[in-house]
C-alpha cells in the first residue's frame, strides 16, 4: 500500500501579483492580465507572470546577447521583461525591433542608430496582442555575484566561492586545502 501524503500545508511558491509600487508595472499588469483572460495565448501568460517577479530574477540582457540570439530572426520582435543595456565590446549591432521595460540611454541610442526600434509593452500589444512574430529573451539570472557564494565553501568537490578577505598565499590555503598541510581534497 502506499503512503498518504498531507497536502494541506502544500504553498504554491509564485507571485500572483506584483511587490513593486511602479504605476507603470501596475499599468502593464492590468493589461496583461486582460489579454491573458481573453486569448488563450501563453506568451500573455509567461510576460504576466515575468512582470510579477521581482528585480533579482528580472536580469538585464545585453545588446550582444540580443543579436546574437536573434541572428536567424531579424525581422521578429525581441521581448524583454527587464532592462536592455549597452555592451561596448560589440561593434556592429543589426538592425532590430526591441520591446522591453527599460532600455540605457547608449543602448537605445545604439539600436535607433542602427534603425532598429525601441517599443514599450503597451505598443507590443497593439501589434501582436497574442505575441505573434515575437522572441522572448531572458538575462542570465545565475551570473550574480551573490549567486556564486551559495553552497557549502571547503566541502569536497564543491566549487563555492568562500567570502574571503583577500585571495593569497596566507587565505584560505591551509589544512585540507595543500598536500604539505594535512590534506588536500
Amino acid at each position: 500500500m502506499g503512503k498518504d501524503i498531507c497536502h494541506k500545508h502544500d504553498k504554491k511558491k509564485r507571485r500572483t501579483a506584483p511587490k513593486t509600487e511602479d504605476p507603470y508595472i501596475r499599468l502593464l499588469v492590468q493589461l496583461y492580465t486582460f489579454l491573458n483572460r481573453r486569448t488563450d495565448s501563453k506568451f500573455n501568460r509567461v510576460v504576466l507572470r515575468r512582470l510579477f517577479m521581482s528585480r533579482v530574477n528580472r536580469p538585464p540582457v545585453s545588446l550582444s546577447r540580443l543579436s546574437l540570439k536573434m541572428k536567424n530572426s531579424t525581422d521578429k520582435i525581441a521581448v524583454v521583461v527587464g532592462t536592455v543595456t549597452d555592451d561596448v565590446r560589440l561593434l556592429e549591432f543589426p538592425k532590430l525591433t526591441v520591446c522591453a521595460l527599460k532600455f540605457t540611454e547608449k543602448a537605445r541610442q545604439r539600436i535607433i542608430k542602427a534603425g532598429g526600434e525601441c517599443m514599450t509593452f503597451d505598443q507590443l500589444a497593439l501589434r501582436s496582442p497574442k505575441g505573434q512574430n515575437t522572441v522572448l529573451l531572458q538575462g542570465p539570472r545565475k551570473s550574480r555575484e551573490a549567486v556564486k557564494h551559495f553552497g557549502a565553501p571547503g566541502v569536497p568537490h564543491s566549487h563555492v566561492k568562500p567570502y574571503v578577505r583577500s585571495k593569497g598565499r596566507k587565505f584560505e590555503r591551509a589544512r585540507g586545502r595543500r598536500s604539505s598541510r594535512g590534506f588536500k581534497v
